[in-house]
């Protein structure tokens, strides 16, 4: 048990707690079952049931406890308590950009030698750029990923018709994409919705030839300024809404996200990863399909890695019904669902080429657009900090993006006050 563990047993448990230790293999409503810790809005939560029904049908030695969550940041407040507290999930599903502070503390139970010993699975079947996000170092396996998906615009085919805006094509630039979006911006539209943050900002970054931090392997600072090529891209990002006009104001967004702006059809076009596909796929007044990110003038095809994975805690009694869970939910039947449900890219590959996932009668119909992003795909710095660092620079960020405070301050504000986080846990 490290230093850091230990201290927050201290500050999260009752004195009783503490003086038994911090033991793990709690939260479970049936003692010989498992619990499913994981994050989505209704529609995700709904395959993600089907997934466990079929599970317990197939197995009906381990009953599943499923235990949704609704968003990321309540799922870190849930796995950071509960592991404090001695009583975490037994599988749990989490972002490789949030994993790593698990794992530098030695909570998560590391999936290589599990998979290397695997009949039903194994290593060849799955995405190497989803595996490689979740080698904690470099080094071992830590989680299994799901899926593999990108950040992608989701256009209004219905609004770019009616502007007489030509549809997006795999080589559009930054250019096309801003003429779609003024052409589209009017009568209350707007042309894009983008959430102000790292992630989003990342892809143009690289698009442009630049980068987001010092040292992808061990950052010590942000890179958005002082680098001509990152210092342009964001200038572009910002310009979106500052100087064009074309995202809706700080207030307008306030009060209606950009997804239900899109899903009400005043939003032409909209920036997410394949998450967003089972709330857009409620749609029916209008058509909608997706298209790859632009690439800068003179730049290269980029986009940012979306993948989550199935981990296990360490130190649990057993580890194999919730090995048994991970080998269903990553063989054929378990991705197959996902994919269904509109969810996931899947990470296993003959499900990523198959029907089940290209079917272009189930929006949208260019689903081909994902896995031609894979060669295209970066990561963020998986790093213990990395999660801390993103929450405070995407506050940040979304002060500049808005207009709250002056763009060189706001930025020189962001890099400096971000600096510190980077050295936490080194």
């Amino acid at each position: 048990m490290t230093s850091l563990w230990r201290r927050t047993c201290a500050t999260l448990l009752t004195t009783a707690l503490v003086l038994t230790g911090c033991s793990s293999g709690g939260d479970k409503a049936d003692a010989s079952g498992i619990t499913v810790v994981l994050f989505g809005d209704a529609e995700e939560i709904a395959g993600y049931r089907t997934l466990v029904d079929d599970f317990t049908a197939a197995n009906p030695d381990i009953p599943v406890t499923l235990s949704p969550i609704a968003t990321q940041d309540e799922l870190m407040a849930r796995l950071t308590t509960s592991f404090a507290g001695g009583q975490p999930p037994d599988v749990f599903l989490l972002n490789y950009r949030r994993y790593g502070q698990f794992a530098a503390e030695g909570a998560i139970e590391p999936a290589q030698s599990y998979l290397d010993s695997s009949e039903a699975i194994k290593e060849s079947d799955f995405s190497p750029q989803a595996l490689d996000a979740f080698r904690f170092d470099g080094k071992e396996l830590t989680c299994l990923p799901q899926n593999l998906s990108s950040l992608v615009v989701y256009y209004n085919v219905d609004l770019f018709t009616a502007a007489g805006v030509p549809a997006p094509k795999a080589d559009w630039t930054w250019n096309d994409f801003l003429a779609a979006a003024k052409a589209l911006t009017r009568d209350g539209r707007y042309g894009v919705g983008v959430d102000p943050s790292l992630p989003r900002l990342a892809p143009f970054v690289w698009s442009n030839g630049g980068e987001l931090v010092d040292d992808s392997e061990r950052p010590n600072r942000l890179t958005l300024t002082d680098n001509p090529s990152s210092r342009a891209a964001v200038d572009w990002f910002l310009d979106l809404q500052l100087r064009h006009g074309v995202v809706p104001p700080d207030a307008e967004e306030q009060s209606e996200s950009s997804e239900a702006r899109f899903l009400r059809g005043t939003l032409g076009m909209y920036l997410n990863s394949r998450v967003a596909v089972p709330t857009l796929r409620t749609i029916t007044d209008f058509t909608w399909d997706v298209a790859p990110l632009p690439v800068a003038p003179g730049g290269k095809p980029a986009s940012i890695l979306h993948s989550d994975a199935y981990c296990m805690s360490a130190g649990l009694a057993d580890h194999r019904p919730a090995w048994r869970f991970i080998e269903y939910a990553m063989g054929n039947a378990g991705q197959h669902t996902l994919a269904e449900s509109g969810r996931t890219v899947p990470s296993r590959l003959e499900v990523a080429n198959s029907p089940v996932f290209l079917d272009p009668a189930k929006p949208p119909r260019s689903s081909q657009v994902y896995l031609d992003a894979a060669p295209h795909l970066r990561a963020t710095p998986r790093t213990g900090s990395w999660s801390r660092v993103e929450k405070e620079g995407n506050s940040l960020l979304a002060e500049v993006f808005y207009g709250r405070i002056d763009r060189e301050d706001g930025l020189r504000q962001l890099e400096d006050r971000v600096r510190p986080l980077f050295s936490v846990g080194k």
